[in-house]
C-alpha cells in the first residue's frame, strides 16, 4: 500500500516544472525585450528589463508555490473558535 506524502513535500516533477517555468519566462521576456529594442533602437534597455522582469516574476511565482502562500490556506479549526462559540 502506498503511503501519502506529508503536505510539505514537493515532488521532483513539480520542481522540474518550476525550472521549466523559470526558463520559459526568461526566454519570452528577453525575446520580447530584444524585439522592442530593435523597433525602438534602444539596445539593450528593454532586453535587460525583460531579463529582470522574467527572472524576478518567475522567481516570485516559484517562491509562492514552494512556500504555500499562507494567506490562501484556510486557518486551523481552533483559530475560528471564540468564547461565544463554546457556549
Amino acid at each position: 500500500m502506498r503511503e501519502s506524502k506529508p503536505s510539505g513535500d514537493v515532488s521532483p516533477w513539480a520542481l522540474a516544472g518550476l525550472g521549466m517555468q523559470f526558463f520559459v519566462a526568461i526566454l519570452l521576456f528577453v525575446t520580447l525585450g530584444n524585439w522592442l529594442d530593435r523597433r525602438a533602437g534602444t539596445a539593450p534597455l528593454f532586453l535587460l528589463a525583460g531579463l529582470f522582469l522574467g527572472g524576478g516574476g518567475s522567481f516570485w511565482a516559484a517562491y509562492r508555490r514552494l512556500t504555500g502562500d499562507a494567506r490562501s490556506a484556510p486557518p486551523p479549526d481552533d483559530a475560528n473558535r471564540t468564547e461565544h462559540d463554546e457556549r
